[in-house]
């Protein structure tokens, strides 16, 4: 017998089967949209490429299984893709700037910065996105913690690293926002932030 408002086993292993599907397909969009943005333009040849790699990859360098419990925003996706275009142009101007402004050496740093949302899939994402943007380099990745490891450069003084850290944790809220079930979208919203990060 089965307790009252449970699913009958055939049925929980058939929604079992298709969050894994899911999960794969979602796994699957993201090493694609990956795959275009390292090459820089989207392309045909890059769409078919990136296809072709995200397959081999998941058929033979399989991930460690990821439950994703969020839902897709259209309003948030937007906000996130508008937001990240513009900071990679002015991440990009800015660097270009430092690389002709004669006489000047800039100063980096490595700070660590703990995530309100210490899952895989948010680490990782958000890793990824801070990767893609020139002046910004994930050095390590503390999986316990929720903490990120991030090179960053250009910093004059204890203003500017405060500053890194509140654009990578706006960064994860943004990527909530788009992605993320109710429950992270409030803890992300609302949560405390360690401000003494190690």
């Amino acid at each position: 017998m089965t307790a009252p408002g449970a699913l009958p086993p055939a049925s929980a292993d058939r929604q079992t089967r298709m969050g894994r599907w899911r999960d794969q397909l979602i796994a699957y969009g993201w090493l694609v949209l990956a795959w275009n943005l390292f090459w820089g333009e989207f392309t045909w040849g890059n769409l078919v490429g990136g296809l072709l790699v995200a397959a081999v990859v998941l058929l033979f360098f399989p991930l460690p299984p990821v439950t994703f419990h969020g839902r897709l925003r259209p309003w948030g996706l937007l906000v996130f893709g508008g937001r990240f275009v513009v900071e990679l142009v002015r991440a990009s101007a800015h660097i270009a700037r430092i690389a002709v402004q004669p006489g000047y050496t800039p100063r980096s740093a490595i700070i660590a910065v703990r995530l309100r949302l210490p899952t895989d899939l948010n680490l990782a994402l958000t890793a990824e996105v801070l990767s893609l943007v020139p002046g910004t380099l994930i050095v390590e990745v503390d999986r316990d913690a929720g903490i990120l490891y991030v090179h960053v450069l250009d910093v004059r003084g204890p203003a500017d690293l405060d500053a890194h850290r509140a654009q990578v944790r706006e960064v994860e809220r943004r990527i909530v926002e788009a992605v993320g079930s109710n429950a992270e979208l409030r803890r992300v919203r609302t949560g405390p932030v360690d401000k003494e990060s190690p």
